[in-house]
């Protein structure tokens, strides 16, 4: 797939940024700076230290949560 989306972006001569996916809003996520329970971002597979996200934009607690939390293993 990524030599597809190598080959058509060289053709389109189109940045590969234009290929990946946009952040989603804190409102679109219901973020909020504190736990929920026991769930924080600190311990979610997506949080990206020291504060931030792969797919929410903007600076992230690590005390925060979100609908898109995902428990690291």
């Amino acid at each position: 797939m990524w030599l597809t989306v190598l080959g058509v972006a060289g053709l389109l001569n189109v940045p590969l940024r234009a290929f990946a996916a946009e952040k989603r809003s804190k409102k679109d996520v219901e973020y909020q700076d504190n736990p929920k329970g026991i769930q924080m971002c600190a311990t979610c597979t997506l949080f990206e230290a020291p504060r931030s996200c792969k797919v929410v934009e903007g600076d992230i607690s690590p005390n925060g949560w979100c609908t898109d939390y995902a428990m690291a293993d």
